[in-house]
């Protein structure tokens, strides 16, 4: 009889601690654990060493950490009527566990496809131009639509990066083409601005020299000076009468 008083005493006491050791759960520092109590949410517990009763109560566990999430290449037609493919990153993280749990069945498959849809939504309503040049400006603008709807899961989106817009070969030549032409636009444009400045300088120029004869006669010398540097020929120029008499008439004694 002490025998069976014995087991009839270890045996729970066996049980119990079984129990109790099954009910330990250890949730690390980025971790919570949503509690539900006979299928009713219960609370959010963690980080550190919790206690969930078997059978009675379930945990799920809600990992904090950012988290990258890649958008699958996805077939756009731009507002200039161009296909492209373009995929994208997508940063994530979770700021309510229980949302995260209860109000969505996946939140990391419902954002990608969110993602896919948004990116598919906001990229067509662009130019190809606007896609190549103005990445960080539809990045924000992702990222600020995806973030808005994923509020009721308790997900942030903290940043939307487009990855790669690959666009094929016939529009890739078209694009050098245009690239192309509007270089040669450009050189043309300065070439001109330049032959417009010049001959506005000359105009000073000529209106300063014709309104002095002085200075017209200094010219005049300065060109014979640079002209007879050159040894390689011979060069015939004229004397002018009036390089002389502008030097005479300043003298009064003449």
């Amino acid at each position: 009889m002490p025998f069976f008083n014995e087991i009839w005493v270890i045996v729970p006491a066996v049980f119990l601690l079984f129990v109790l050791v099954m009910s330990l759960r250890v949730l690390r520092e980025y971790e919570r654990g949503v509690v539900f109590m006979l299928g009713r949410f219960w609370k959010v517990k963690g980080p550190g060493l919790i206690i969930v009763i078997p059978v009675i109560q379930q945990m799920v566990r809600v990992d904090l950490r950012t988290r990258v999430l890649d958008v699958p290449q996805q077939d756009v037609i731009s507002r200039d009527n161009v296909s492209v493919k373009v995929n994208a990153v997508v940063y994530l993280r979770v700021l309510d566990a229980q949302k995260a749990i209860i109000q969505v069945e996946d939140f990391l498959a419902a954002t990608s496809q969110l993602a896919q849809t948004t990116l598919r939504s906001v990229l067509g309503q662009h130019d190809l131009d606007e896609m190549l040049a103005e990445r960080e400006k539809l990045n924000r603008d992702l990222q600020r639509i995806l973030d808005e709807q994923t509020d009721a899961w308790g997900v942030k989106v903290a940043n939307v990066e487009l990855k790669h817009v690959d666009i094929n070969e016939s529009m890739i030549r078209a694009i050098a083409k245009q690239a192309e032409a509007e270089r040669n636009r450009r050189a043309k444009v300065i070439d001109a601005e330049g032959e417009l400045q010049a001959a506005q300088r000359f105009l000073e120029a000529a209106q300063i020299l014709g309104g002095q004869p002085q200075a017209m006669q200094l010219r005049y010398l300065n060109t014979l000076h640079a002209i007879s540097s050159d040894r390689s020929s011979t060069i015939v120029f004229p004397f002018p009468i009036d390089l002389v008499k502008g030097f005479t008439a300043s003298d009064p004694k003449t």
